[in-house]
């Protein structure tokens, strides 16, 4: 088999299709909007140990640009709660300081595959080989698709597993393990985080059916047989 530049690009296309897709779903809980509105979902439990729902608004907003803002401990250490005790925890600091080094980390490879993406489309123009890129970006649809089903299917199955699996890939051994009445665990309960899963994976799983639904090789017309012209 040869490969050319064009196959070479075609392929990594098709492969880094999945990652850019999840990235733009995570990228859209990623902000203080999508706790704002999970608290407010109808059977969204309460805070058994006091926060109201304008509380956790509040608080749950610095927890979600820290991830993103570049900022050091002291953004979450130096937080106070009502009573004027830390809001949160050494142990829960030095967690989402982990948790915004992995967030960062994956933001820049998605910002390369991007770049990547949109050098490829302007290779892909420049050498009028866009049906190419078309074929590359429907393989990629369908890999999507494949994955994001298997990861739904195994999410049904046993969600809490899959949670702590996901965390013994990217943090230390119980470095993610709290006590109910911490912080993090009132802000984001396991169900924010069930909800916030699903939501990525619909997001992926609904894209990437429209990507293979839109760029699906269109079948050529059958050729009409011709017909001599009557002879009068």
């Amino acid at each position: 088999m040869k490969f050319t530049l064009n196959k070479v690009l075609a392929w990594l296309i098709a492969l880094l299709v999945p990652f850019m897709l999840v990235m733009v779903g995570v990228r859209l809980v990623m902000t203080p909007v999508f706790p704002a509105l999970e608290y407010r979902r109808p059977g969204f439990p309460a805070d058994e140990y006091g926060f109201t729902r304008d509380q956790r608004d509040k608080w749950s907003v610095y927890a979600v640009n820290f991830l993103t803002n570049g900022e050091g401990p002291e953004y979450l250490g130096d937080l106070k709660d009502d009573n004027g005790s830390p809001l949160f925890r050494e142990s829960e600091v030095t967690h989402m300081q982990d948790v915004q080094k992995v967030t960062q980390t994956s933001l820049t490879v998605w910002y390369v595959a991007l770049g990547f993406f949109f050098a490829s489309l302007i290779w892909f123009l420049t050498t009028k080989n866009m049906k190419v890129l078309r074929k590359a970006l429907f393989a990629g649809g369908w890999f999507t698709l494949l994955l994001v089903l298997g990861l739904i299917v195994y999410l049904a199955l046993n969600f809490n597993q899959l949670f702590d699996q996901f965390h013994r890939i990217f943090f230390a051994e119980g470095s993610w393990l709290f006590y109910a009445n911490d912080t993090l665990i009132r802000l984001f309960p396991l169900v924010f985080w069930r909800d916030a899963f699903i939501l990525v994976l619909g997001f992926t799983l609904f894209a990437a059916f429209v990507m293979v639904l839109t760029l699906r090789p269109k079948k050529n017309p059958p050729i009409a047989e011709t017909q001599p012209f009557p002879v009068k």
